[in-house]
């Protein structure tokens, strides 16, 4: 059995916003924007360790996956992962 992957309400508003700036100008590239950040996420549930750890926590279980140019960032909690936000690579992670 894998680990089981919950959303933050943070996280799910990033995305509604991610597809809501990018359908102004492609509906569809939006829909594969969040379809790849859902697979990200699925991901994590084999395997959380596969992200990189977070360089502004700089802890084991602050880790980051990327779809495409956006950072998937997430806490590993014993058998629980929880998806925090998912925010632009060249947005500045607010500490």
């Amino acid at each position: 059995m894998g680990y089981k992957v919950v959303w933050s309400s943070k996280a799910i508003d990033d995305v509604d916003a991610i597809a809501s700036y990018i359908a102004r100008d492609s509906v569809s590239y939006a829909a594969a924007v969040v379809h790849r950040i859902i697979n990200v996420t699925r991901n994590l549930i084999n395997d959380p360790f596969q992200g990189e750890v977070v360089r502004e926590f700089g802890e084991e279980d602050y880790r980051q996956d990327y779809a495409y140019s956006y950072r998937v960032l997430y806490k590993i909690r014993g058998e629980m992962v929880i998806v925090a936000a998912v925010i632009h690579g060249k947005r500045l992670l607010d500490l």
